[in-house]
């Protein structure tokens, strides 16, 4: 697979700096795997003030965006990325909420775009004409859609092959097959009278499997069990 190609849509571009900068996120643009570019909503208002919101048809509180600065902005990239494939992302709280699944899917795309929302929400024209899916990260209110977008890249991008060392890691990872992921532990095996279980210094790795699955199937179905309720539905 080509390197994955994620474009941001924002009118707060330095938000992101910080976030895309540092960790995994980083090091996967090091590595070249993929390519995040920033783009200031503003910079495609043909407003002479560099406003990209009115106010609502039919009254009502707050601004919302406009279409004109947004489908600009969306041509421009289309434009510079010259390929087919272009995937285009609402950041919304409409949208199906991020999980697991959702993020696999998405990271397999090679191009990306993604519109951060603002105010009280965004031109409908936009929804409707312009976005291909829209995504929400969960149940609340937050002041634009800039955090949802760092979560997103941020699950995606370390399931682009080759951004993780090792693939092991990714399968033992929290939600993968529904379930929550094991208890770990780490050196000192006695830490102020807090012990290890005796399963993981023993050695036998096989025993220390058998643990690890039985002890994620435990904390689902006392944390998470509707994580259990969807094996069970895949199952049936």
């Amino acid at each position: 697979m080509d390197k994955m190609r994620i474009d941001v849509i924002t009118i707060f571009p330095e938000m992101f700096g910080p976030v895309l900068n540092e960790s995994i996120v980083k090091r996967a643009q090091e590595k070249k795997k993929v390519v995040i570019k920033i783009h200031n909503l503003r910079d495609h208002t043909l407003d002479r003030h560099r406003k990209v919101d009115d106010r609502p048809f039919g009254g009502g509180a707050g601004m919302v965006m406009a279409p004109q600065p947004i489908f600009r902005a969306v041509e421009v990239v289309k434009k510079e990325i010259r390929g087919k494939g272009v995937r285009v992302i609402l950041l919304t709280p409409r949208g199906k909420k991020l999980d697991q699944k959702t993020a696999k899917r998405i990271s397999k795309y090679k191009n990306i775009i993604l519109i951060s929302g603002h105010y009280e929400g965004i031109d409908e024209r936009v929804r409707l004409h312009l976005a291909d899916e829209e995504i929400s990260i969960g149940d609340y209110v937050l002041t634009g859609g800039e955090l949802p977008a760092m979560v997103l890249i941020d699950s995606i991008v370390r399931l682009v092959p080759g951004v993780l060392g090792e693939k092991k890691s990714l399968k033992s990872e929290s939600f993968e097959g529904n379930l929550l992921e094991y208890p770990q532990y780490t050196r000192p095996a006695n830490f102020k009278g807090m012990k290890v279980p005796e399963i993981l210094l023993s050695g036998n790795h096989p025993a220390i499997e058998e643990w690890r699955k039985k002890t994620a199937v435990r904390l689902t179905r006392h944390i998470r069990p509707d994580l259990l309720k969807i094996n069970r539905k895949r199952s049936a």
